[in-house]
């Protein structure tokens, strides 16, 4: 058993699965492509990446007939055209209520690039394990947040002996921004900009897993101090913690809303479907009663 250690005077902060995205509406459902700022596929140019599927973005009669299948065609199918190709043209085929609205058609619709990246960027450094086509089925892909970095760690899927090995890792300086991306399905992407423009867009393996993540990555690290907590939100972590393993780390996390988010992890326990989850988490307002939920909270 081989579980990734942080240095010394090093904080972690999160530990989820996460893998490159895939899309979701109809012209681009399960695709992916890797893209240079010309829109030219790059996957070939990746040093050390091997051969993986090559993907074409449907075209209109190509989602109409995919459609139309599912109702037996005849006269049923003609009658559907009209309305499948209206929204067709605004990225799914029935589903758009569901996926939303497109915050970037050219990237989420039209095209799904999960990698853009001039050549020399960062982004093109990126470890090919994280394409769920070419990773090895009984293999995983967590992201670990430190106060320091950010690493990208392969393990075999065994939840009674995780080995950890480091596949990629860059400094948190190099973090321009994290996103969390609302057009998709379960609320799962998000991209990360580097500072020198490239981008990748990811997807942690629920919506707990992307949020750990994006949270983390936040600039500057809303992380607070015990002692910044009211006496009654301390009470509360105190009432929290009762009966809980020791050892773990505590992070309190100041949100935008004024709420404060309250996690404890144990940060041995590796599951490598999920990463490392949370034993006990709260949202609490400034009395430490349940606080009511705002966007960006959690």
């Amino acid at each position: 058993m081989t579980i990734w250690q942080p240095d010394a005077n090093e904080t972690p902060i999160a530990r989820s699965a996460v893998s490159f995205a895939t899309g979701a509406a109809t012209p681009v459902a399960d695709m992916r492509w890797f893209r240079d700022t010309e829109r030219r596929d790059i996957q070939d140019d990746l040093p050390g990446w091997p051969e993986g599927p090559r993907f074409t973005a449907r075209s209109k009669s190509d989602r109409r007939l995919r459609k139309g299948a599912r109702f037996g065609a005849g006269l049923l199918l003609v009658a559907t055209l009209g309305v499948l190709e209206s929204l067709a043209g605004s990225g799914s085929t029935g589903s758009v209520a569901k996926l939303g609205t497109p915050e970037e058609p050219e990237n989420e619709v039209e095209d799904f690039p999960v990698l853009w990246a001039a050549p020399g960027t960062l982004a093109r450094t990126l470890p090919w394990q994280l394409d769920p086509a070419r990773c090895p089925e009984t293999e995983r892909t967590h992201m670990v947040v430190t106060d320091r970095r950010i690493l990208v760690l392969g393990l075999v899927d065994n939840e009674d002996d995780p080995c950890d090995r480091v596949l990629w890792e860059t400094e948190r300086a190099n973090i321009a921004a994290a996103t969390r991306k609302d057009f998709g399905r379960y609320d799962r992407d998000f991209t990360i900009t580097f500072e020198d423009g490239s981008w990748c867009r990811l997807a942690g393996r629920n919506s707990d897993c992307r949020n750990s993540v994006t949270r983390a990555l936040e600039d500057p690290l809303p992380l607070m101090d015990p002692e910044d907590l009211t006496p009654g939100q301390q009470r509360a972590v105190q009432k929290l913690l009762e009966g809980k393993e020791p050892g773990g780390s505590l992070q309190l996390y100041r949100r935008p809303s004024g709420n404060v988010y309250v996690t404890y992890r144990l940060n041995s326990r590796v599951h490598p479907t999920y990463g490392v989850t949370s034993e006990a988490f709260k949202l609490m307002d400034p009395d430490g009663e349940n606080a009511r939920f705002h966007k960006g909270d959690i």
